[in-house]
C-alpha cells in the first residue's frame, strides 16, 4: 500500500499530529476534518453558518487539489454542525460545492467542536487521472 500526506498552504497547517489529506495508492483521497479557519492567519472566520461554512469549503477545495481530486470526484462527507437547526443554510453553501456531484453524507450535531467553530466538514474523493 502506498500512503502519500498531503499539506498545502492554501488550507489552515494542521493543529495537531495529523495529515491535511492522505492519498491512498493514488486512488483515494481522505481529508481531515476542515473548519472555518483562514489559511494565511490560522484565525478562525467569524460569521454566521454561511460564512464559515464557505471558508470550510474553500480549505476542503484547496486540499482536493492539492492531492489530485475535486470537488467533482467527492464520494462520501462527513459535516459536523454545532446546531442542527443550522443544517438548511449549511446545506446552501454545501451544495453550492457539491450539489452536482450529490455525494454520499452523514450529518452529525456534535456537543463542541475544536476551538468552538459551529461546522467541520471531511470528505473522501477519488483521484481524477
Amino acid at each position: 500500500m502506498n500512503i502519500k500526506k498531503i499539506l498545502t498552504e492554501k488550507a489552515p497547517a494542521p493543529i495537531g499530529p495529523y495529515s491535511q489529506a492522505i492519498v491512498v495508492d493514488d486512488k483515494f483521497l481522505y481529508t481531515a476534518g476542515q473548519g472555518p479557519m483562514d489559511p494565511a492567519t490560522g484565525k478562525i472566520v467569524e460569521g454566521d453558518i454561511k460564512t464559515q461554512t464557505r471558508q470550510v469549503m474553500k480549505n476542503l477545495d484547496a486540499i482536493l487539489i492539492a492531492g489530485g481530486a475535486s470537488c467533482a470526484s467527492v464520494v462520501k462527507t462527513t459535516v459536523f454542525l454545532k446546531d442542527m437547526n443550522e443544517f438548511a443554510a449549511m446545506n446552501e453553501i454545501y451544495a453550492e460545492y457539491l450539489g452536482s456531484s450529490a455525494p454520499a453524507r452523514s450529518t452529525i450535531e456534535a456537543a463542541r467542536l475544536p476551538r468552538d467553530i459551529r461546522v467541520e466538514i471531511e470528505a473522501i474523493a477519488v483521484i481524477e487521472k
